[in-house]
């Protein structure tokens, strides 16, 4: 059997903390979700302000980050550079910028998606928060 790290939920909190911080940062209205290694959700939320559908996005950037292991932006670029048949992959439901998986030990554990402003800007707070995920795990 392989054995490998999982997140668990304070895991999840810590990331969300760290996500709402960033977002509050820059002033941005979004909705942070976090899932784990399979696309199931373990936390959403969504800041004032942020529009209702990106309540529905979030999470599927997230799932498809982590079902991918990669980050959902990648699904975007192939699509953009002409492969639109990978518009009918199953369980893939955002291939847009903002899904961005999580590692530990050399396993992807879960992601986190970010829904609400510019794409970039979007992975920009995922990528902090996992960041802050890291830093927590150093110093525990």
């Amino acid at each position: 059997m392989i054995t490998k790290p999982a997140l668990t939920l304070e895991d999840a909190r810590c990331i969300a903390t760290a996500a709402e911080a960033e977002a509050h940062r820059h002033g941005w209205a979004v909705a942070i979700a976090v899932v784990d290694d399979g696309g199931h959700l373990l936390w959403l939320q969504r800041l004032d302000g942020a529009a209702p559908i990106s309540a529905q996005i979030a999470p599927a950037k997230a799932r498809s980050a982590a079902l991918g292991r990669r980050e959902s932006r990648a699904y975007e670029e192939m699509i953009d550079q002409g492969r639109t048949s990978f518009l009918s992959a199953p369980g893939l439901e955002a291939m847009l910028e903002g899904g961005v998986p999580i590692s530990a030990d050399g396993h992807c554990i879960g992601a986190v998606g970010v829904s609400g402003v510019k794409s970039s800007e979007d992975a920009q707070i995922a990528r902090a928060a996992i960041a802050a995920l890291g830093a927590e795990r150093t110093q525990a």
